[in-house]
């Protein structure tokens, strides 16, 4: 029972969860950013490359014969996967220079005044009480 104990906590920390969700929302991200690269940026680009498309760009070292498929290099998917990382590159540098520059400004807010001190009170009511004596 220890154990299973010692895990929950571990599990439910406030680190742990963040993670989780934090690859959760990555991975559904990294989704949407190959379908941007594949449907959407790829496609006008081929286009302005002669009708290139990059999926099927391949480099056949060995064709296909009889049950053999074919052996070849497809440059056109790692290009694909190049600019899915540049994308996701950006965007999580995004994301950090925004929260860098959140901290920045919680650092930069001067902190309140902090309340003078018993001895500090007690001497400017000596000296308030003085000054009234004199007058």
């Amino acid at each position: 029972m220890g154990v299973v104990k010692e895990f929950k906590e571990f599990a439910m920390r406030g680190n742990v969860v963040d993670l989780a969700v934090g690859v959760v929302i990555g991975a559904a991200f990294g989704k949407i950013v190959t379908s941007l690269v594949n449907d959407v940026i790829m496609p006008p680009l081929g286009l302005l490359l002669s009708g290139i498309d990059f999926k099927d760009a391949k480099y056949v070292l060995k064709p296909a014969l009889g049950d053999k498929p074919e052996t070849a290099i497809n440059y056109g998917m790692f290009i694909n996967s190049v600019i899915d990382f540049i994308i996701v590159a950006f965007c999580i540098f995004l994301v950090v220079k925004g929260i860098n520059s959140l901290k920045k400004k919680k650092e930069e807010e001067p902190a309140a005044p902090a309340a003078p001190s018993t001895e500090e009170v007690l001497l400017t009511e000596i000296r308030d009480l003085l000054a009234a004596k004199k007058a």
